[in-house]
């Protein structure tokens, strides 16, 4: 079969050309590469496999969640080794839940789904006045997670699922009280002791080291002494802001826009309403319930019957104590303010209206509508300036991808300045001095970015000072940058680091002082107690260590309480050392019931938890779950024990 090949040796050849070299040619050999490097398996949970593309694409999602939830967040932490490495077990673990609900036929119904999504505050929050789903905005809550709203539902379906699979044993778990207070009790025993601190600050003055000390210890540990690699930089950012700055909004679509919008930017109808709350918690006994709403029920007959009294009646049975001494009053609200049931109702009544009693989550209502104030339609030169903003943010939205694109090709194919892209795109050079490969303290903004210091630090950027590629550091915001000067890293000559060398020589004599100075006199005070002069006791306990160091609280638990006094010594470290003598065992002291009560609820919640973890290892072993990466926490582990 082979001959075809060898009699037409020049065709194939020019066949192979035309496929192969152009797939280089647009992909480049890096582009080959990283859609190899895509595809690598990184998980496998029996015949099912975990790309490397997807956990990035996982771990993005996870990281622009967590930079909108929490902004002050580091950037280094979220870029993290540990940080990934945890977006992948949290995978490995979805894909582990969701085999097993397989395996078990836990399907989730159309009817729970529905259920389910109805109780769901996030969607609650999407009905109209009139209960409908806003469908509209249903639709921008999947895409912000990058779903279609089947997708969405598919995605709670399965959530749904995978859920049950743990129920059955979170929910069956529990601890009863006698083995819980057994433990408890023993976690937080308390010992009554004398402790001795030999401080090691207290020795430092003892240490006097000669030049020949400082220089066979600077000679010892010139690692410890070395400059970091540094280099000048200059960089470009394009973000949201950059775009809005290009884009002009003509006066025909801000007008345009006012017209079709002018109601809901002049402001929201707000209304004025009074209340009488008999509360009932929603988890209260029906018994109680039933009392709370008869109450109500009596409470609206009499001011039905006498209008005018509402303020009164408000003033000496309403139990809610924001209001009820204003006389129920609640001041003007718009639509958002109230939980969905009182809202329904205010926004229904007209001026002077009583409602019937009204059920919330907080009991029951009765409400007066005192006064409504409907919003005054401002002009176009009012709003002018709002609606060219929110226009440009809209734009800039949409252009975003575009100018991306032209920023991410411009800095590749004109690798040798950043000038041409922020020429074109209208972007501010920026420069920034001492830049190190991880983020200085303090660093903000796209210097904080671990992504961006490693593209900066890269062999090709460093060698040939080329632009780096474009690098994603927030969402909608990519940066790039070029080296400038750098500096390796190098070794402090001790001239320039002798104080410092000084002060690591006297901190290690001044520990071995102490150390030494605490191990004698424990060993003295052992032989000969009578001798010892200790100062006044404590008590101390894992929850009220009152300021002992937590170390000696630890050694102090952990003494054999068999023969008392027991005598422990404890290195500090760089605090020096501490001798404790234990006197006595003592139980817990006194708590209170509520306090008794949380801590066993507190015990169970553990113990619950503790079973669904051996219950989730069984099942990762049933499915032979393989984690195809190193670890970040033994990879160091490994690194140093070479």
């Amino acid at each position: 079969m082979f001959d075809v090949f060898r009699k037409h040796t020049r065709i194939m050849m020019v066949l192979l050309f035309l496929l192969v070299i152009p797939s280089f040619v647009l992909l480049g050999v890096d582009g080959y590469n990283r859609s190899q490097d895509a595809k690598e398996v990184v998980a496998k949970i029996g015949s099912q496999e975990i790309t490397k593309a997807q956990w990035e694409a996982a771990h993005k999602n996870e990281v622009d969640r967590l930079r909108a939830a929490r902004p002050e967040l580091e950037a280094k932490l979220l870029d993290s080794a540990e940080a990934r490495m945890a977006t992948l077990e949290r995978l490995v673990r979805d894909q582990v839940l969701a085999v097993a609900a397989q395996d078990a036929h836990l399907l989730t119904s159309d009817a729970r789904l529905a259920r389910f999504l109805q109780e769901d505050p996030t969607i609650a929050s999407l009905r109209t006045a009139d209960g409908k789903l806003d469908m509209d905005r249903y639709r921008q809550l999947a895409a912000s997670q990058g779903l279609t709203p089947e997708g969405f539902e598919a995605s709670v379906r399965g959530d749904i699922s995978r859920q049950q699979v743990e129920a059955g044993v979170r929910f069956s778990g529990f601890a009863t009280p006698a083995p819980a207070d057994v433990a408890l009790n023993a976690y937080f025993e308390r010992r009554e002791i004398q402790l001795v601190n030999f401080s090691a600050k207290d020795y430092a003055t003892k240490v006097n080291p000669t030049d020949a000390e400082l220089e066979t210890f600077y000679k010892a540990n010139e690692a410890m002494f070395k400059a970091p690699e540094q280099a000048k930089a200059e960089y470009v950012v394009l973000d949201m802001d950059a775009v809005k700055k290009t884009l002009i909004v003509s006066e025909a679509d801000a007008r345009s826009y006012y017209e079709q919008n002018a109601a809901r930017l002049s402001g929201k109808e707000e209304r004025r309403a009074s209340h009488i709350l008999i509360s009932a918690p929603k988890e209260a006994a029906p018994e109680a319930r039933q009392k709370a709403r008869a109450q109500a029920e009596s409470l609206l007959k009499a001011v039905r019957a006498k209008p005018d009294s509402f303020a009164e009646v408000a003033k000496k049975n309403s139990q809610d104590p924001g209001s009820a001494a204003k006389g129920g009053d609640l001041e003007f609200f718009a639509r958002g303010a109230m939980v969905k049931p009182f809202e329904d109702a205010v926004f229904a009544m007209k001026k002077g209206d009583i409602s019937d009693v009204v059920e919330s989550d907080f009991g029951y209502h009765i409400i007066r509508l005192t006064d409504l104030k409907l919003p005054v339609q401002r002009s176009f030169e009012e709003l002018r300036a709002g609606i060219e903003t929110e226009l440009k943010a809209q734009q800039a939205q949409r252009k975003f991808a575009e100018v991306a694109e032209l920023f991410t090709n411009t800095v590749y194919e004109q690798s040798d300045s950043l000038k041409p892209v922020a020429d074109k795109l209208g972007l501010q050079i920026m420069t920034a001095d001492q830049v190190t490969r991880e983020p200085l303290p303090g660093a903000k903004g796209v210097l904080a970015s671990q992504r961006f210091l490693a593209a900066l630090f890269a062999a090709d950027s460093v060698a040939n000072k080329r632009n780096t590629e474009a690098v994603e550091t927030a969402a909608n915001q990519l940066v790039a940058g070029r080296i400038l000067t750098y500096s390796p890293v190098r070794t402090l000559p001790l001239a320039e680091v002798r104080a410092q060398v000084r002060e690591r020589v006297v901190a290690a004599g001044a520990q071995e002082l102490a150390r030494r100075d605490g191990t004698d006199k424990l060993a003295q005070w052992k032989q000969d107690a009578a001798k010892t002069a200790l100062p006044a006791a404590l008590v101390v306990s894992r929850d009220q260590a009152l300021g002992v160091a937590p170390q000696v609280v630890l050694a102090t638990l952990r003494a054999d309480a068999s023969t008392l006094p027991a005598w422990v010594g404890v290195d500090l470290g760089q605090g020096g050392y501490a001798v404790v003598r234990v006197n006595k065992v003592l139980p817990r002291g006194e708590t209170l019931p509520a306090v008794q009560q949380r801590d066993r609820d507190q015990y169970a919640q553990l113990w619950g938890a503790a079973e669904v973890q051996a219950y989730y290892a069984t099942l990762k072993e049933k499915f032979k779950v393989q984690t195809l990466v190193t670890v970040p926490a033994l990879a160091d582990a490994q690194g140093a024990n070479k």
